[in-house]
């Protein structure tokens, strides 16, 4: 198996395993890290929940195929988690740049998007062994 693949599945698996956690645990401290407000609704937080469960959901299956890196069902996940990290980078940006949205950990995250963004790419283009 290849490692650079496995490692991106193990470290997509924690960081997907952590935010699902917190947002489903408590939305509005990831809200104020990553957009300087908290969420005061009622109808917000349940998206926010709902939200942390998909997250939490791409970790379990990151986690759950990091041992089968070659099979077509990884190359399907790493295409899906491409397109989840190149739009949750854009909207994180729109947040900041159109919304006037910015906490701390705002412009963090958008790079950490696209690093993730780049990484699954690689991935995908590299030739299976």
């Amino acid at each position: 198996m290849d490692s650079y693949m496995k490692n991106l599945l193990s470290l997509t698996a924690l960081i997907e395993a952590v935010t699902g956690l917190i947002l489903i645990i408590s939305p509005s401290i990831l809200a104020m890290l990553l957009l300087g407000t908290s969420l005061d609704t009622a109808a917000a937080l349940a998206v926010a929940r709902l939200a942390g469960a998909a997250v939490l959901t791409i970790g379990i299956a990151c986690w759950q195929t990091g041992s089968d890196a070659g099979s077509r069902a990884v190359q399907g996940l790493v295409a899906a988690m491409l397109f989840y990290n190149i739009t949750a980078a854009a909207v994180l940006v729109y947040a900041g740049v159109v919304s006037g949205l910015s906490g701390v950990a705002l412009w963090p995250a958008v790079v950490l998007h696209a690093g993730m963004a780049v990484w699954c790419a690689r991935c995908m283009l590299q030739k299976p062994q």
